[in-house]
Order: structure tokens, then C-alpha cells, then sequence
């Protein structure tokens, strides 16, 4: 796999800090797996993180220190990994291994068909996916559970062939990691592997190739804002 568009410094950087929430951090977590570049990135990071916290000079903690964390980290997580960097929680660090990790069993989402010799990355086949449902012509999506956060945004997409999704912009930043086959729109094209971020000065309508499905993942910080009647249909899904 050659990839070619990868999470911005400021991305990773956040993501090693654990302050990334965690539906983008899935997919950075999916992209890393692939990309030496961005783990070896994600590694500098981590070590100027801990550069500073031993520069840093000591505080006292209160008496109710240890009870305000343990409030803080809310209830027991659930099973499956959780993003994040070395700096965050709790976080799995499979990815920064030497060499990408392999893919997991088959999808559990309802009406999702992969193409013959692809299969979901074990970060993302490990959730429960809802059912794929349809939301305009080729396109099905079904929404990923992050029990993690439950404000987070992050959907799959079955795009057939020459499909587009509606044109949309963005109230903040959309994540999307290709996973097989690929699209184009305006500021390129990108294939399996890709990790593309789009802000909200950008206004799209991405393009499946010709030659076949495209299956990607996508998150949300803030809502997707499509043009006309779509943007109403889609309210309950998004």
C-alpha cells in the first residue's frame, strides 16, 4: 500500500497528547498502522511531550488528588482499544510498532459488502457498526459506535462505482480514511490508505472512481452541512 495523504502535524500532534477526541483518533490510529512516516512523526512527539513533563517543576497534589482523577476517568473502559497517545489514557500503541498491523475478522455491520480480499483494519472491525443505510443513490453508510465519546461522529461509506457524495462543506474538520478503492474531488485523488482533512473552506461533492467500490470511514468534528434538500434527510443520520 503507497499512501500519499496523510493527517497534518497539528493532527498528530494532538493525537500524541491524547487531546485528539476519539473518533478522529480512530482513523489516525487506522493511518498510522499503515504509514511508517506519521508513526516515526507521532514518535517525536511523544518525546518532546516527555522532554517537558520532566522540565516541568513539581506540584503538590491535594489530599482528594487521587479521587478527582479516578472521577475524571468516569467508568471502567469498555472492551476494544482506545485512541489516543502515549501522553492520553490508556492508549494502545500497536500502531508505532515496527511495520503495519494486520486486519481483523469479518464486519459485523448489516448490508456492508467488501470486495473480494479486502477486510475492515482491526481497530475498526473490533466496534459494532450499525446498519449500512442507504442516503442517496450508491451511497450507504452506517454509524460506528465509540462508546468512548459519545458526542463522536464517525460513519462507514459504501460509494458505488462513478457515485458522488452530495455536495457538502463542513462546520469544522471531516476526517476520512480510504480503506478500499478511491474518490477525487478538487483538491486531488486518493486511494486505499489515504488519511484526507477537510475544514470548512472546503466545498465538495467527492467522485468514486469508475473502477470500483469505494469503502471509507469518516469523522466529524461539528456537522456536515449539505446543499438543499439532502441536508434535511440526512439530520437524523448525521
Amino acid at each position: 500500500m503507497s499512501v500519499h495523504s496523510h493527517p497534518g502535524d497539528d493532527t498528530l500532534l494532538r493525537y500524541a497528547a491524547g487531546m485528539l477526541p476519539a473518533g478522529p483518533a480512530l482513523l489516525v490510529e487506522i493511518h498510522l498502522q499503515a504509514c511508517p512516516h506519521c508513526r516515526a512523526a507521532v514518535r517525536r512527539f511523544e518525546a518532546v511531550g516527555g522532554v517537558l513533563l520532566d522540565a516541568a517543576e513539581p506540584a503538590a497534589l491535594g489530599g482528594d488528588a487521587f479521587a478527582r482523577t479516578l472521577a475524571r476517568l468516569g467508568p471502567a473502559p469498555v472492551s476494544g482499544p482506545v485512541s489516543g497517545g502515549l501522553m492520553g489514557s490508556g492508549a494502545r500503541r500497536d500502531h508505532l510498532e515496527a511495520g503495519p498491523s494486520g486486519s481483523a475478522a469479518a464486519p459485523r455491520a448489516e448490508g456492508l459488502v467488501l470486495p473480494d480480499g479486502v477486510r475492515l483494519p482491526r481497530p475498526l472491525a473490533s466496534r459494532r457498526i450499525g446498519a449500512m443505510m442507504p442516503v442517496a443513490p450508491g451511497v450507504r453508510m452506517g454509524r460506528v459506535h465509540v462508546p468512548e465519546d459519545g458526542q463522536s461522529n464517525v460513519f462507514l461509506f459504501q460509494i458505488g462505482p462513478g457515485r458522488a457524495i452530495p455536495r457538502h462543506t463542513h462546520a469544522g474538520t471531516e476526517y476520512t480514511h480510504v480503506i478500499c478503492g478511491g474518490f477525487s474531488d478538487p483538491s486531488g485523488h486518493y486511494g486505499p490508505g489515504d488519511l484526507v482533512e477537510a475544514d470548512g473552506d472546503v466545498d465538495h461533492s467527492p467522485r468514486v472512481d469508475d473502477d470500483g467500490t469505494c469503502i471509507c470511514l469518516a469523522a466529524f468534528e461539528g456537522r456536515l452541512r449539505f446543499h438543499g434538500l439532502l441536508g434535511v434527510v440526512l439530520r437524523p443520520f448525521i
